[in-house]
């Protein structure tokens, strides 16, 4: 079984994502730490995001693996752990326009359905349920209100790190950038697959929104 889970960051979908995955015994896969490794794949080398020759180049070098912990995924480039690395805010404000691009999309897309082919697996993303996926078996979206996403993507930047200088404020004008970005994008856009099962999390806990999507599950795999 294939499932698909989509929806723009601050939604709670890498959470989710896990827990759900954890409970039906199936591998997860978070195809957005794989764009954003390669972002800093592309910092790392000091190549503009606008020289297509330069990133086509260093995709052929791209070696991307994920290593499984008993608590969590590490993301590895190359033999360089980049877990931590790959979720700061300046791979968050270029990981967008490099996802983007016609190229990458083309190579690491073409990886993440080779992935698929292995088995039962629960992938995470943006674009999996209408382009990558389009036969999964279930496809979730998750949504939730623009103002509440930047509060919990605030708490959770000042969490990790709390002189950070940031206003949620700011953070929900980075958010409707990337949301318009992202959802008008020639390649592969954010946008809610036909027959998906919406989920918005706005007002309900994690622990809420796992039910409801295991629920689903459970119907229909007995239809």
């Amino acid at each position: 079984m294939i499932i698909t889970l989509d929806g723009p960051s601050g939604t709670g979908k890498s959470t989710i994502a896990r827990l759900v995955a954890d409970r039906l015994g199936l591998s997860y896969f978070d195809t957005g730490a794989m764009y954003r490794a390669f972002a800093w794949f592309l910092l790392n080398r000091n190549i503009d995001i606008a020289d297509l020759p330069a990133i086509e180049a260093a995709l052929s070098s791209f070696q991307f693996s994920v290593h499984d912990l008993p608590s969590s995924k590490r993301y590895f480039v190359g033999n360089i752990d980049v877990s931590e690395q790959i979720r700061s805010k300046e791979i968050t404000d270029i990981v967008s326009p490099v996802s983007a691009l016609k190229v990458v999309r083309t190579l690491l897309s073409q990886t993440q359905r080779e992935y698929g082919m292995k088995g039962n697996a629960l992938f995470e993303g943006r674009d999996l349920g209408t382009v990558i996926f389009p036969q999964a078996e279930v496809k979730i979206f998750l949504t939730a209100r623009a103002n509440v996403r930047a509060t919990r993507r605030y708490k959770e930047l000042l969490a990790k790190n709390p002189s950070l200088d940031l206003t949620e404020e700011s953070i929900l004008e980075a958010i409707n950038k990337r949301d318009e970005f992202d959802s008008t994008r020639e390649i592969a856009p954010l946008k809610c697959p036909p027959d998906a099962h919406i989920v918005d999390t706005s007002d309900l806990t994690i622990d809420q929104v796992v039910e409801e999507i295991l629920q689903h599950v459970k119907t229909k795999k007995g239809s």
